[in-house]
């Protein structure tokens, strides 16, 4: 990176769950005065982060490696010595930008850059996405100045509740309202003249999607192709897209307003168009859906590493905001049962929706970069119209 080493190191990503809240907190920290060449990020070469952070307007280093798989095998002892390889180079980094503050996003290319901090005695701070943290976040919050939560019950050390940071871009769109023109946006409105009012149901499941989501909703577009009162965009992701791609004939013949789309590349558009959502529980997703208001069946990716998503959705649910459906028990008649109701009555989405927006903390990209303007000992001031936020877009269905 030519020019004045940054200030500030932001390391971490693998997945947009990890690397969107830290361009969120980069977006934050400029406006609250940090040059923007004074951010730099730190990441893994098999993450989506590259692209992602540069489209967001800031510089990145990639380090080698991969995740190590939790038993032996060749492939996991060639993840040791990749691993190490990208401990080297975080060092050679921590040297060469001598940050005053480095923020841990978790994921296993955080560690190199955290571990070097650490030893360097640099100030961390480590920010989780999930209300169970991950492996590198648990080890480096021990050492970390302090843990921005998302959820209140997160379990880091030195914690201080700031919510998932979500992007500028989601929370102005939400600001902003405007559903209507949302809906125009992505074609969700009638032909001129036919005055059909729909409610309209998002469905998305992670940028490759998850087949048990795409065949329920596939399949409740069958039995609902005649339903003139619904209208469902689906957002099938990249692995399932071939299979699809294509609505079943009964909906291409009936009353039934169903997109299919492979990528959502307009997600705050969809988030403030949408009257229900059909998703994961991913970090992100729950931030979003809160500062939405967007009353939502979950499925928590079985899967998920300490059943994160389930604990995600906990806070939702306590308060009323969302209806949890197991992946297993995800079937066409399930999903039915927990949508008509929705759909048919107006007033219980909107005290869903209000439920949902008490638990929202649409400020958590500002609360995280404040701890790291405080833990660098930074001197910043606001800046002005063109230090502000720009670059980044929402990555539609990430989990």
């Amino acid at each position: 990176m030519a020019g004045r080493s940054p200030r500030i190191v932001i390391t971490g990503g693998g997945t947009a769950g990890h690397t969107n809240p830290g361009i969120a907190v980069a977006e934050a920290l400029v406006s609250s005065g940090v040059p923007r060449s004074n951010v730099h990020f730190v990441g893994g070469q098999r993450g989506n982060e590259g692209q992602m952070v540069a489209d967001a307007g800031f510089s990145i280093d990639l380090l080698p490696g991969r995740g190590i798989e939790r038993r032996l095998s060749p492939a996991s002892v060639g993840a040791v010595f990749s691993l190490l390889a990208g401990v080297v180079k975080g060092f050679w980094l921590v040297l060469r930008h001598r940050p005053r503050v480095v923020l841990c996003l978790g994921g296993y290319a955080a560690f190199a850059v955290s571990m070097a901090a650490v030893v360097l005695r640099v100030p961390l701070v480590v920010t989780e996405q999930n209300a169970r943290s991950s492996a590198v976040n648990r080890l480096m919050g021990r050492w970390a100045r302090v843990c921005a939560l998302p959820f209140p019950d997160t379990d880091l050390p030195n914690g201080v509740l700031t919510g998932n940071p979500s992007l500028a871009s989601v929370v102005a769109a939400v600001e902003r309202g405007e559903p209507d023109a949302a809906r125009t946006a992505l074609g969700l409105t009638e032909p001129s003249g036919d005055a059909t009012d729909r409610t309209v149901i998002a469905v998305w499941s992670g940028s490759l999607g998850a087949t048990s989501v795409n065949d329920a909703v596939h399949e409740l577009a069958r039995r609902w192709a005649d339903r003139r009162d619904v209208a469902i965009r689906h957002v099938v992701g990249r692995r399932d897209w071939p299979s699809f791609a294509s609505p079943p004939p009964e909906v291409e013949t009936g009353e039934l307003l169903y997109q299919l789309v492979e990528y959502e590349d307009r997600m705050p558009l969809l988030l403030v168009g949408a009257d229900l959502a059909v998703c994961r529980a991913g970090a992100s997703t729950v931030a979003e859906l809160s500062i939405a208001g967007l009353p939502a069946v979950l499925v928590p990716l079985p899967i998920a590493p300490r059943d994160h998503q389930r604990a995600n959705a906990a806070e939702l649910l306590e308060v009323g905001g969302a209806l949890l459906v197991d992946d297993a028990e995800l079937t066409v008649e399930r999903l039915v049962d927990e949508l008509a109701p929705l759909v048919d009555d107006p007033g219980r989405r909107a005290k869903m929706a209000a439920a949902a927006r008490s638990v929202a903390r649409p400020n958590a990209a500002r609360a995280v970069a404040e701890l790291v303007v405080e833990q660098g000992g930074l001197d910043v001031e606001p800046a002005g119209e063109d230090g502000g936020q720009n670059g980044a877009s929402a990555d539609a269905h990430q989990p």
